[in-house]
């Protein structure tokens, strides 16, 4: 291998391992990101403030804080040190250069007896007056210092060790140190709360019409009625909307058109077979109209399945349901043919549903767990935002890579439970049916019986 395909070798090896660090750093940031949309556009307007006025800070605290205190501390330092030329040149003249000291330059002086300096006070970990004064104080008067900033919060306390005395300095903080930087702080933070509290009143209106549209579509989902709804809030918002309207009016046309041809063909077909009936009534009971008799019947079962499963219930409104009650009933009508059925729940009982339709839904269950099992349990359980039902039994079941095809219209298993004669194959499909028309579903498998459990999982 040459160099240069030695180096391209290196370079695609770079770009793949920074092309990974990125996609995981991605995924990292993703995971941890929030997931609502109103959290999402908060953190849009927020964080870029946030990083604005942490750059202006830190700016402002680099180089204005930092000048203006660092000029305040030499100029302090100036008048000490002119302080101590006028001393050492005319000593008999102290109290002179004391009343100049207060008067002109606001400092409060005292020649001190002795040259011994106190030890080192202790020093602030975030005070820059402290470095800032020592390096001016080093720098213009080179001699031995002591300074105090801690002390008297006011007052900044500076020695100075002389010939035969020590010059003991008291200047206000302020004329040594920016004191009022804080103002500017408090300013910008005050003013990017209110900034923040007006974005979030924003945010919190333009969020309300999308939380309204996805309520709404979701009942609709339910089949529950929709009141008082109209589009709101921003273009693209009322745009959704306007589209959601117009998608469910298609829809409700398209059911309602439908559910009218239904009703043509199931009276014209009911029609015909009460003729059937009528003419095997009048005919003498012989074997071939006993045989034609339970073919009639037979074509009247199948025909209320087929428009069942084709109409799908869809005219019904939701009301309240005694879900106990209505699991109660389906174990007594089991008891009743015959089978060991016990029905339990836990929650509150009353669920708002379609009652008839879900009804169906359960009794479908039921009765294909009735037709091939002996012990039959049935419970529910209410949840703060689901319902869920399960039909247990003690039947064959159906084995696992076939639990899905037995939902589909008119499948009908050789060998297993699904099996019906006289069936039409729907009972599943219908139940499933029902059970997304409330925005839930059905899954099947192994039953703590040892046959086939039933769950039907829906939102209330």
């Amino acid at each position: 291998m040459t160099t240069i395909e030695t180096g391209i070798a290196g370079i695609r090896s770079a770009f793949g391992l920074v092309s990974d660090l990125w996609n995981r750093l991605g995924v990292w940031t993703t995971a941890r990101m929030p997931k609502r949309l109103y959290a999402r556009s908060l953190l849009i307007i927020v964080l870029p403030m946030v990083i604005l006025q942490s750059v202006v800070a830190f700016v402002f605290m680099e180089r204005h804080y930092n000048l203006v205190t660092r000029r305040l501390s030499a100029t302090v330092t100036q008048d000490v040190a002119a302080l101590i030329d006028l001393y050492e040149k005319y000593p008999q003249d102290a109290a002179d250069i004391q009343k100049i000291a207060r008067e002109r330059q606001n400092l409060r002086i005292d020649f001190l007896p002795g040259t011994q300096l106190p030890p080192p006070a202790p020093k602030p970990f975030f005070s820059i007056l402290d470095e800032v004064l020592s390096q001016e104080i080093s720098k213009q008067i080179k001699r031995p210092f002591w300074i105090d900033t801690v002390g008297n919060s006011n007052l900044v306390e500076i020695r100075i060790q002389l010939e035969n005395t020590t010059l003991q300095v008291f200047a206000p903080r302020n004329q040594a140190y920016a004191s009022n930087s804080h103002i500017f702080i408090l300013w910008m933070v005050g003013t990017s709360l209110v900034l923040i509290g007006i974005a979030v009143a924003f945010l919190r209106n333009q969020i309300k019409p999308i939380l309204k549209l996805a309520e709404v579509a979701n009942a609709f989902g339910k089949g529950r009625e929709i009141k008082d709804f109209r589009p709101r809030g921003a273009i693209e918002v009322r745009q959704a909307a306007f589209a959601f309207l117009e998608m469910k009016r298609r829809i409700e046309r398209q059911i309602e058109q439908r559910t009218t041809m239904l009703a043509g063909v199931s009276h014209d077909l009911r029609t015909i077979l009460t003729r059937f009936k009528l003419e095997l009534a009048i005919l003498e009971d012989n074997p071939d109209t006993i045989a034609l008799r339970r073919d009639v019947e037979e074509m009247q079962r199948m025909l209320e399945a087929y428009l069942a499963f084709a109409r799908g219930d869809v005219g019904e409104q939701p009301s309240q349901v005694d879900v106990s009650e209505m699991l109660n009933e389906f174990a007594a009508n089991a008891e009743r043919r015959g089978k060991r059925a016990r029905a339990t729940f836990s929650g509150p009982p009353i669920v708002q549903l379609r009652a008839d339709a879900f009804k169906r839904c359960v009794g479908n269950l039921v009765a294909n767990a009735a037709r091939y099992a002996n012990t039959i349990e049935i419970s529910g359980t209410r949840e703060p935002r689901w319902l869920t039902v399960t039909v247990d039994d003690d039947g064959p079941g159906i084995p696992a890579n076939k639990r899905e095809d037995v939902f589909r219209p008119f499948m009908r298993l050789d060998d297993a439970r699904n099996q019906n004669e006289g069936g039409t194959g729907l009972g599943l499909a219908i139940a499933r049916d029902i059970a997304g028309s409330h925005g839930g579903d059905i899954s099947l498998s192994e039953s703590p019986l040892g046959g086939l459990r039933a769950t039907i999982r829906v939102p209330v």
